[in-house]
């Protein structure tokens, strides 16, 4: 039974997902310290070059071949600038269960590309990698995260109370505050009732063994 995700690569009309490279490193420090990022993420702040370039180098190759998960890069197709992150983690091979999140920089927001990225994941995770569940979870006031779910034809499960962590900048830094999960399940039948605009955004085609 296969339990690594492939060295992939999956292109949409608009978009790449592919794995981090060391050339990242910049504009993966920059999205990581964007305000937003920081308020609803638990990464480190500030997120520094150092720390972009051990998660390249160091974080994502091992989530992959160690079984847990995978990281991809979203950049856009015509520029190839990095628009965002694709995460998948906790992954269950027996289950064929996956845990997807998504991080889009600030200047690339409000364009439809953590939509069109997290539909292309999930379809590449259903059709070619024979998944049967894919979860999300958002914080619970984080309603573009939210949105993004219900784009793709995730339904609500239910609420972990108190399960998040938040942060909010204060004049003495950030602040760390409780507040509840959301819980988003996509099954392959999902994807059936997805909009046409959403589906029909040419589709997807991925390259295994990327390099």
């Amino acid at each position: 039974m296969t339990t690594t995700f492939p060295d992939i690569s999956i292109s949409t009309e608009r978009l790449v997902l592919r794995p981090l490279d060391e050339d990242d490193v910049p504009e993966l420090a920059e999205m990581m310290n964007d305000e937003l990022v920081a308020a609803w993420t638990d990464v480190p702040q500030p997120f520094t070059a150092d720390a972009a370039r051990t998660w390249i180098t160091e974080y994502a190759p091992a989530e992959r071949t160690g079984g847990r998960g995978l990281d991809l890069a979203v950049t856009e197709f015509l520029t190839q600038r990095l628009v965002g992150l694709i995460q998948l983690t906790g992954t269950d091979w027996h289950v064929r269960s996956t845990e997807l999140s998504y991080v889009i920089a600030p200047w690339a927001r409000g364009e439809g590309y953590a939509s069109e990225a997290a539909l292309a994941t999930a379809q590449w995770l259903f059709r070619d990698q024979k998944f049967e569940r894919i979860e999300l979870r958002t914080a619970a006031d984080n309603t573009a995260a939210q949105q993004v779910a219900q784009k793709i034809g995730c339904i609500s499960e239910g609420v972990l109370r108190n399960a998040c962590i938040a942060r909010t900048r204060t004049d003495e830094g950030w602040v760390e505050t409780r507040t509840d999960y959301i819980v988003w399940s996509l099954l392959p039948e999902d994807l059936e009732g997805v909009s046409e605009e959403l589906a029909d955004t040419g589709g997807f085609t991925s390259y295994a063994n990327w390099n």
